[in-house]
């Protein structure tokens, strides 16, 4: 017999689950073609674990940039092979934040090709972002389709 204060078996695989209020970021892979550019201009990646990093964020948006910048440093082979995260810095033009979150797992790819296809046509490797405050706290928005 299951204990039901808990939600039995069902709340324990609620808490298995991912959860949407959870701070896992988001974006779809279908997003891009199988060079992992864009296929659309409105091709988004929510930035993942920003709760931890909201000072820092709050400092970023109330410098009321107009243009914000996501450095996102490439991974190296040690770092591919044990699947590192990798950490999200902010560019307003006047200053480099701390780290503000991390690429959601699974998305690594796209953020990477993006960043190397940005150094191979000699521009700076940074990806356009969007800074917003939600409900749920202030979030990171890497606007991947504007690469």
């Amino acid at each position: 017999m299951t204990d039901q204060s808990d939600g039995g078996i069902l709340g324990g695989l609620r808490r298995l689950l991912p959860s949407k209020e959870k701070d896992a970021g988001s974006g779809e892979l279908d997003d891009y073609d199988y060079n992992l550019r864009p296929k659309k201009k409105g091709a988004v990646i929510r930035v993942a674990q920003s709760d931890g990093h909201q000072d820092e964020l709050r400092t970023v948006l109330d410098l009321g940039a107009e243009e914000v910048w996501a450095m996102v440093a490439r991974r190296g082979p040690e770092e591919e092979r044990t699947d590192a995260p990798m950490p999200v810095r902010l560019f307003t033009g006047t200053r480099v934040s701390g780290i503000v979150g991390i690429v959601p797992r699974g998305l690594e790819a796209p953020v990477d090709t993006a960043v190397a296809r940005l150094t191979d046509e000699g521009r700076k490797p940074r990806i356009p972002a969007a800074v917003t405050e939600t409900r749920h706290g202030i979030r990171v928005d890497l606007l991947m389709g504007a690469t």
